[in-house]
């Protein structure tokens, strides 16, 4: 573990790092837009890992202002199609990053492995898939869906059942998302955003998702179909590691 350690602290130093707390460029969410769904899942235990995220101590997406201001601005292209987003994950502590590539060492969990890389090895997820350094860190990174507005919500993550996360969408725990044709961070070539094996519909909703978010200055990391950043973002060579703390006036 002391070579992973090290390697994480090498990729730090060699961006203009960091800080303990929030900078005033840093904006919540729910501040900007409140009417964006939010479901935070590394600030609980319903993901790939089984428990929170170091860092993760509210479940609150925080992003640089200009990303918030954008998102806002595809929420209400969304809403006129009675669409609504939901993000899942926004800006992440670097140490959050360095608690995953660790995971990734660990040895392989079988609840795990079914529902979130039902088609891989555990060692092939690093770095592939997890990375060293996590745009995310930058606070211009968000994963995200589409909801159909007014969607009742599944009180049952994917996490609760050992599902694979590439199922149909009868199989795999609903979250209210329209069908994408996998879950949230399904580790596997079907969560690319084009990928072999998709029916026209979900082909289509991705591209909706492609289309609105490029439409107001994001782009798509190929590999994941939830995954978007800001393409003018503000700190493009830079890690932050503040933790994510309770929004005032929330309860």
């Amino acid at each position: 573990m002391r070579w992973l350690i090290m390697l994480l602290t090498a990729a730090i130093a060699a961006t203009s790092a960091i800080g303990v707390e929030m900078p005033q460029e840093f904006v919540y969410l729910y501040d900007v837009d409140p009417t964006i769904l939010q479901d935070m899942r590394y600030a609980g235990a319903h993901n790939f890992t089984g428990h929170a995220a170091p860092g993760y101590d509210a479940p609150e997406c925080v992003l640089v202002k200009q990303a918030a201001e954008a998102l806002k601005a595809v929420q209400t292209e969304l809403k006129q199609k009675q669409l609504t987003l939901k993000v899942y994950d926004c800006y992440r502590p670097a140490r959050a990053v360095a608690a995953f590539v660790a995971w990734s060492k660990l040895p392989d969990d079988p609840k795990a492995k079914a529902t979130y890389y039902p088609a891989l090895q555990k060692s092939t997820l690093f770095p592939d898939y997890i990375a060293l350094v996590s745009s995310h860190s930058r606070g211009a990174t968000m994963d995200l869906t589409i909801v159909p507005l007014n969607a009742s919500e599944s009180a049952n993550p994917l996490a609760d059942a050992a599902e694979p996360c590439t199922g149909s969408v009868g199989v795999r725990a609903p979250d209210a998302s329209i069908d994408m044709g996998t879950a949230f961070d399904c580790f596997d070539v079907k969560a690319h955003t084009v990928a072999p094996g998709l029916d026209p519909e979900q082909q289509q909703n991705r591209q909706m998702l492609v289309d609105v978010m490029t439409r107001h200055g994001f782009k798509n990391f190929e590999k994941e179909w939830w995954h978007y950043t800001l393409d003018d973002e503000p700190f493009p060579n830079m890690v932050f590691d503040f933790p994510i703390e309770p929004r005032a006036g929330s309860k």
